[in-house]
């Protein structure tokens, strides 16, 4: 019996192309909307603005963003998220 590998084991539970919302989160004074967006759109240039939903926190310190999109690979969720950790903006991603 061989151990399946988180590619596997990922493969599994995702069946490409599929529906899948970004969840992420930073400081509300910034234009956070605008800086994910870009940020998807070198993955995924077709988005829409629709497509983004965003909220503040109670103390409007912060605003998550929730983000769907079309997902069509593991290495393009890979992508978008590497590239959103990097952003200093972005405090978290899910």
């Amino acid at each position: 019996m061989t151990d399946k590998t988180a590619d596997e084991l990922h493969n599994e539970l995702m069946d490409y192309p599929c529906k899948f919302t970004i969840k992420t989160m930073g400081y509300s004074h910034v234009e956070l909307d605008l800086i994910v967006v870009e940020i998807i759109r070198r993955h995924i240039p077709q988005i829409s603005e629709k497509a983004v939903q965003s909220k503040f926190s109670k103390s409007k310190k912060y605003i998550s963003l929730s983000i769907s999109i079309t997902a069509q690979s593991k290495q393009q969720m890979d992508a978008i998220y590497r590239d959103l950790s990097d952003c200093e903006h972005v405090l978290m991603s899910l």
